[in-house]
C-alpha cells in the first residue's frame, strides 16, 4: 500500500497457496485480491476503490511459474510481465513475450501480472489480444479445491464471470511452434498505453491464421472472415509468402471488420461517414495488421 492511498485497507491477508487464498476470499466476501496492484492501486489512489480488506497473492509460488502439459503451456496467473519478456519465455510463446515487453515502463512490467491483466480486462491490456489469438483458456480455482476451465474470450466478454471466492489460477496456452507477432500503436494516453494493437499467430497444423485487435473496443476483436480469407491464400506446404497487395488487402479487411462503417439510415437518406478520429484509427489498425502478417510470414 502507498502512504497516500485514501481509505487504505486495514486487513491484509497473505496466503501461501491458491486454496488458502480462495478460503480467505470466501471468508471475507468484501476482500479484494491483489497481485501486482498496478491497476488496483491506481484506482485506490484516485478514490475510485476503497477495499475493506486485501488478499495478497505475492507469496503463492505455484502461480508464479509455468509447466508443459500435453502440447500446452500452463502459465501461472502470478507470472509478471517482466518474467514473460525474458528470452526463455519468448522461445516458448513469442507473441505473449512481445506483448509483455511492450507493456509500459519497467516498474509496471516488474509488478504487473498475467492474471491481473485478465481480471482487470482493461481494453488496452497488451497481453489480452495475444491470449485471444492463441485461444487460451483460464483455470479458475474455487472453494473446496474446485477447478473449472473456460476460454479467456468468455471471461473478457462477460459471457462467464468469476463467482464469489474464485480466483484465476492458471492460463493454458497451446504451443503452436510457429511464428507469432504483436504490434501496437501508442498515443498521448500514457506511457506505453496502446491506442490500437494487433496480435497474429500462424497455426500450420490447422492451416490457419488467427488475429486479434486490441484497444479499439471493450475486448479484443477477432476478424474471423479476414482470418479465413488470408489463410486460404497461403501456400502452407511451400514458402508461405504473400504478395504486398494481399498483405494490404488483409490489413484493410481486418480494419473494416473491427471499425465498420456506420449502418445506413433506415429512411434512405445519405449514409453517415466515420469521423476523422475513427478513420485514423482504422488506418492504424490496417497498418498494424498488414505488418504483423508480413512479419509472421517472413
Amino acid at each position: 500500500m502507498t502512504t497516500h492511498a485514501p481509505h487504505a485497507s486495514h486487513t491484509v491477508t497473505l496466503p501461501a497457496s491458491l486454496d488458502e487464498a480462495v478460503a480467505a476470499l470466501t471468508a471475507m466476501p468484501a476482500a479484494v485480491p491483489v497481485a501486482g496492484g498496478t491497476d488496483l492501486m491506481a484506482a485506490v489512489n484516485a478514490g475510485l476503490l476503497r477495499p475493506a480488506a486485501l488478499v495478497g497473492l505475492g507469496r503463492i509460488s505455484e502461480i508464479r511459474g509455468w509447466q508443459y502439459l500435453d502440447g500446452h503451456a500452463l502459465l501461472g496467473a502470478g507470472l509478471t510481465l517482466a518474467r514473460m519478456g525474458r528470452p526463455d519465455f519468448a522461445a516458448l510463446i513469442p507473441g505473449l513475450a512481445a506483448a509483455a515487453r511492450a507493456a509500459g515502463p519497467p516498474q509496471i512490467r516488474n509488478a504487473g501480472t498475467l492474471g491481473g491483466n485478465i481480471v482487470t480486462s482493461a481494453p488496452t491490456g497488451d497481453t489480452l489480444p495475444v491470449l485471444a489469438a492463441l485461444e487460451a483458456t483460464v483455470i479458475i480455482a474455487g472453494p473446496g479445491g474446485a477447478r473449472r476451465e473456460i476460454p479467456v474470450s468468455h471471461l473478457l466478454a462477460g459471457r462467464e464471470m468469476l463467482h464469489p471466492g474464485e480466483l484465476v489460477g492458471f492460463v493454458r496456452v497451446p504451443l503452436l511452434h510457429a511464428p507469432q507477432a504483436f504490434l501496437k500503436a501508442t498515443g498521448r494516453t500514457g506511457p506505453g498505453r496502446a491506442t490500437a494493437s494487433v496480435a497474429l499467430v500462424l497455426d500450420p497444423a490447422r492451416r490457419g491464421v488467427r488475429c486479434a485487435v486490441g484497444a479499439v473496443a471493450a475486448m479484443p476483436l477477432r476478424p474471423l472472415e479476414a482470418e479465413q480469407w488470408v489463410a486460404s491464400l497461403i501456400d502452407w506446404d511451400g514458402e508461405r509468402g504473400l504478395v504486398p497487395e494481399a498483405l494490404t488487402a488483409f490489413g484493410d479487411y481486418v480494419a473494416a471488420a473491427c471499425i465498420p462503417d456506420p449502418a445506413p439510415p433506415e429512411d434512405g437518406s445519405e449514409p453517415a461517414t466515420l469521423p476523422p478520429a475513427a478513420l485514423h484509427l482504422r488506418r492504424t489498425v490496417a497498418a498494424l495488421a498488414r505488418r504483423a502478417l508480413g512479419r509472421a510470414l517472413s
